[in-house]
């Protein structure tokens, strides 16, 4: 069987830097940090007191008074699918919504529902467990596919999938997968995380995975700098309508890109650490360029992982330049993290919407927080990172890597094409 072209028609996000699309690409190509002070909970005893947290959101909008039901990662992740669904003006009653389907991507899933509903519990165990009836759907991952199904009556493929940091860009290929292999016409693929709370911060702190420069949250994340001293975390969703070409064409949509391919690979490394040669990172990539039929000369933009970590960002950098060789320098790379935070398994689909942005603009978001005199010896200062302010370029091709605890690895690739 002949495989199906796959394009992107709509987009939807949820994010530290704007609740829709416009929003979202106006802070992101102006270089604005996301991050400030946290205000989900008290962290007045917390090594990290900060954040890039979703601003000004309101969950009644989309779910009413249906809310009260679900985790905020379901909120999140039912706004940016009616978002997308918007934006690519699909008409589900004239479509066939047995061949349409949804698959989002979550690291953690309902944990502050767990908290919330634990808390009381073992506080006062004598009084016996007292849960809301709602805890298990507020808890699951899969509520939010499901729930979003059932808002549509979207009856193709349905299900999360849970590969750490790497999970929505594990969805958006499965989604991918579905539509080239013709079980599906139209897939709404995503992700969604909502961890910004005592567990998710205190956890990550345990790890000391975080930055703790309290003091000055908004430069905090600092991918490629000498002083990067980890990740800050986010939060959100974003939502991609992925759709086979002809079927787009057919209804007269607006694409956005081809998704023209994807790479799945193992570092088989270490629970939390890259190889540090980033052995992954370099199958990865290849293979997704491989896939797409496309030379690793055509690739001109790079959304890298780019977490600000020690580890992670020299590994990153020896990939990229082990792969691509002299081209290396000739691309422009970013890492929006730095902007963002870190959304961890809605990570993939916020990045995989940036960089769908940059190629509908034509412009590379920047790579924010380097300062002059700020050099890791360990990393080639020769490479293009897009240090602090978004550059315009011509951007046919483009990757976005997205790598996650346990060795999972990710690489989406992206073509521009124009309607037929």
């Amino acid at each position: 069987m002949k495989s199906r072209r796959v394009v992107v028609t709509g987009l939807g996000a949820v994010s530290p830097l704007g609740n829709d699309i416009p929003t979202l690409w106006e802070n992101i190509s102006k270089g604005k940090s996301g991050a400030g002070p946290i205000t989900h909970f008290d962290t007045t005893l917390f090594k990290t007191r900060f954040a890039c947290e979703v601003k000004n959101f309101d969950s009644q909008i989309h779910m009413g008074r249906d809310a009260r039901k679900f985790d905020t990662d379901t909120h999140y992740a039912v706004d940016s699918a009616v978002q997308a669904i918007i934006d690519s003006a699909l008409d589900f009653e004239k479509e066939d919504c047995h061949r349409i389907g949804v698959v989002y991507g979550e690291g953690i899933g309902g944990i502050r529902a767990l908290e919330d509903e634990l808390a009381p519990y073992f506080l006062n165990p004598e009084k016996g467990p007292r849960f809301s009836p709602f805890l298990i759907t507020k808890m699951i991952s899969d509520m939010t596919t499901g729930i979003i199904s059932i808002r549509y009556g979207l009856k193709g493929p349905n299900y999360v999938t849970t590969s750490a940091c790497a999970s929505a860009s594990n969805a958006i290929i499965d989604a991918y997968d579905q539509i080239r292999l013709g079980r599906a016409d139209v897939m709404l693929a995503g992700g969604s995380e909502a961890a910004i709370c005592p567990t998710g911060i205190g956890g990550f702190n345990a790890m000391h995975a975080l930055s703790v420069r309290n003091d000055e949250p908004e430069t905090a994340s600092r991918p490629f700098s000498k002083s990067r001293d980890g990740f800050v975390v986010g939060e959100g969703a974003a939502c991609l309508v992925l759709e086979e070409y002809e079927h787009a064409v057919a209804r007269g949509a607006k694409i956005y890109a081809e998704v023209a391919g994807s790479g799945l690979t193992a570092d088989a490394h270490h629970m939390t650490a890259p190889h540090p040669e980033g052995d992954g990172a370099v199958r990865v990539m290849r293979n997704a360029i491989e896939e797409a039929g496309l030379e690793l000369t055509d690739v001109d933009y790079i959304n890298v992982h780019g977490t600000s970590t020690y580890a992670g960002d020299i590994a990153e950098v020896k990939a990229i330049k082990t792969l691509f060789g002299d081209h290396a320098y000739k691309l422009n790379i970013s890492s929006t993290k730095s902007m963002t935070g870190h959304l961890l398994g809605a990570a993939g689909a916020l990045e995989a919407v940036i960089t769908v942005l940059a190629m509908e603009h034509q412009t590379v978001p920047p790579t924010i927080n380097h300062a002059e005199g700020d050099e890791d010896p360990e990393i080639d200062y020769a490479l293009n990172f897009t240090f602090n302010k978004a550059q315009k370029r011509n951007i046919n091709v483009a990757i976005s890597n997205t790598f996650g605890f346990g060795g999972h690895n990710a690489c989406i690739a992206f073509r521009k094409i124009e309607n037929e």
